[in-house]
């Protein structure tokens, strides 16, 4: 049984950041996806930031390529993320997944966006932009 618990959400004005932190207690597979999804009010859940477990691909929504960094510390077994040039459109809660979402294409895992290909869910926290 994995569980995960999200800290590092907050209020922040247009044009911040912050770092997400996702810690991973139990067992971990390996070539498997973490990483975090988003739901504001009225909205799906959508993919925003996915890592393989060995740190060999990443997935980015559009809407935060290139402001959004997902990273990883396997000795903590803990997953970030760093969020720049934060818009008010990012405001949501920020879900922590892990245990799902790899897909492979030809020999190399990459990892979906889907929130119902992942087993486990942190409790979300919320990120606020004004």
């Amino acid at each position: 049984h994995v569980q995960l618990v999200e800290s590092g959400g907050g209020s922040v004005q247009a044009g911040g950041s912050l770092r997400l932190s996702c810690a991973a207690s139990g067992y971990i597979t390996s070539s498997n996806c973490m990483g975090w999804f988003r739901q504001a009010p009225g909205k799906e859940r959508e993919g925003v930031a996915l890592i393989t477990t060995g740190g060999a691909s990443t997935y980015y929504a559009d809407s935060v390529k290139g402001r959004f960094t997902v990273f990883q510390d396997n000795a903590k077994n803990t997953v970030y993320l760093q969020m720049n040039s934060l818009k008010p459109e990012d405001t949501a809660m920020y879900y922590c997944a892990a245990e799902g979402g790899r897909r492979w294409v030809g020999s190399a895992a990459v990892c979906s966006g889907l929130a119902y290909e992942y087993s486990y869910w942190g409790q979300g926290t919320q990120v606020t932009v004004s």
